[in-house]
Order: C-alpha cells, then sequence, then structure tokens
C-alpha cells in the first residue's frame, strides 16, 4: 500500500492544530519570563525537541507513512518541512497579532527583546508542534 500523499489539505490540518495549540502559550507570562531566563544553548535544545517530537509524531506514531517516499525538499521530507514552519510560524503569527513581545517584555532591554522572543517561539513551538502533527496524523 503507497503511503498518502502530502496535500495543501494535509497543511491546512497542520495550521489548525498549530493555532489551536500555539494560543494559549502565547499569551502566558510564564513563558515570556523563562524565554528571557534561558540560554541560546537552550533554546537550540528546545528547537531541536520540536523538531524530534514532528518528526517521531508525524513518522514514528504513524506506521503508514515512510518518510523515504515522501516527496522532499533538499532530502527533507516536505510534510516536515510544514509541519516545522506551521509550528514555529502560527507561534509568530499570534505573538505579533497579539502584541505579545511589547507586552510581556516591556522591562527587558530592547537588545534582549528579539533573543527573548525566538526562545519564547520556540518554547510556543513545542506545544503546536503537537497540535499541527496530530491534526495532520488523525484527520
Amino acid at each position: 500500500m503507497r503511503a498518502p500523499r502530502f496535500k495543501a489539505a494535509d497543511t491546512a490540518q497542520q495550521v489548525i492544530g498549530g493555532f489551536l495549540l500555539a494560543g494559549p502559550f502565547v499569551v502566558t507570562e510564564e513563558v515570556w519570563s523563562l524565554a528571557h531566563a534561558m540560554s541560546w544553548v537552550q533554546g537550540l535544545l528546545t528547537a531541536g525537541i520540536v523538531g524530534t517530537i514532528g518528526y517521531l509524531a508525524l513518522y514514528g506514531a504513524a506506521t503508514e507513512r515512510d518518510p523515504d517516499q515522501e516527496s522532499d525538499v533538499g532530502g527533507v521530507p516536505l510534510r516536515f518541512v510544514s509541519l516545522m514552519f506551521v509550528s514555529f510560524g502560527s507561534v509568530l503569527v499570534l505573538a505579533l497579532l497579539f502584541d505579545a513581545p511589547d507586552v510581556f517584555l516591556s522591562g527587558v532591554p530592547p537588545e534582549q527583546r528579539v533573543p527573548t522572543t525566538v526562545k519564547a517561539l520556540c518554547l510556543g513551538a513545542m506545544f503546536s508542534v503537537v497540535g499541527a502533527a496530530t491534526a495532520d496524523t488523525v484527520f
């Protein structure tokens, strides 16, 4: 049996799941405080965990999918690229839409706002990826 091909509807499902789980974490002061206290190494490790969770959710839990049989971008399965874009992108869109960096980082020096925002995006993406991957796998 051939694995289902990745289609635009799959991305739409990822977007719905990603936005649903990203929202609560974008507007939580604790996430922004934690991001401010994190080092760059911790931020990078968090981003790596997001990728690992996403990959395992798509190809470990969903046994009908074979990453070697899917369309790819530079050797990386297109479905996974889409999942990462949606996971981080949904958090970024909501953070900017809700003006979260200005709200939660008002007391942070300007030169630390962008790095803190990037780390907050990684934290939010950890939850968004679960929603996005689940929506892609279930529906």
